[in-house]
């Protein structure tokens, strides 16, 4: 019988490397090797970072998967990056995205 203790990380013997941070929106957040961006961005219990082009209502990860498109972010300066998909590396900006993401790029 599994203990109630044990989390997975100790049922599959992992030993992460030591956490990195990236930025959300200027908000410090520590970042695992290997997340995705959506992943660090659950961790924190922040469920939404786009805001849709009709009406502004919040959109965060849907299927987790990319095949959505509810997920995407501004990572480093570039619109429309999907969270889900993409890997958190040291030192990511990550910002809100509102609406089509190409406001300010004269579009």
């Amino acid at each position: 019988m599994a203990r109630a203790d044990r989390t997975p990380a100790d049922l599959v013997g992992a030993a992460p490397d030591a956490t990195f941070p990236i930025t959300f929106d200027g908000l410090r957040l520590d970042a695992l090797p290997g997340q995705s961006i959506a992943a660090v961005l659950w961790s924190a219990g922040i469920l939404a970072w786009r805001t849709t082009r009709s009406g502004g209502r919040p959109r965060g990860a849907f299927c987790g998967i990319g095949q959505c498109h509810d997920c995407l972010a501004t990572v480093n300066g570039r619109p429309n990056r999907r969270a889900c998909l993409v890997t958190a590396s040291p030192g990511d900006a990550v910002t809100t995205q509102e609406g089509h993401g190409h406001a300010g790029l004269g579009i």
